[in-house]
């Protein structure tokens, strides 16, 4: 990954729709943060923090709604994501912006394992489900906080 740009590429794609375009709009808006002006800057967080919320709010009603048996540890990291863009957001307010370009590469960084890993397998369970199949095995998910809440190694 470039330090000053994110893009979208294939590899970030869990294969399902849905999630994929949301996730498109998550990489435009990190690199949004990344490449805007700092006069830009508390608009665009402001505008990821909310994306952010919907995004991973939208991801935990599709976990529950369909017993994802991984959900609560998923949902730590989309919660330590969202309190870490709160802090960024006070203290840009106080007229540090570095902080959030330190965020934006963070971000950045995190993201491609977590969509690899989390996402796809949620993706791969959602699909399953509404294919009117057998979800995956829930049983294959029973030891899933110990391998980072997604697809046992």
């Amino acid at each position: 990954m470039n330090a000053t740009t994110f893009a979208w590429s294939d590899d970030l794609s869990v294969g399902y729709e849905p999630m994929d375009d949301v996730h498109r709009e998550f990489v435009l808006l990190v690199n949004a943060l990344m490449t805007c002006t700092d006069a830009e800057l508390p608009q665009k967080l402001s505008e990821f923090a909310a994306h952010a919320e919907t995004h991973f709010g939208d991801e935990q009603a599709q976990m529950q709604g369909s017993g994802f048996p991984p959900m609560p540890c998923h949902q730590r990291e989309h919660d330590a994501v969202l309190k870490s863009v709160g802090d960024v957001q006070k203290r840009v307010a106080a007229g540090e912006t570095e902080i959030a370009r330190s965020l934006a590469i963070a971000l950045a960084d995190w993201f491609p394992e977590h969509a690899g890993y989390m996402d796809s397998a949620l993706a791969r369970w959602l699909v399953e489900k509404q294919r009117g199949g057998e979800a995956p095995d829930p049983a294959a998910f029973s030891h899933a906080e110990e391998h980072g809440c997604g697809v046992p190694a």
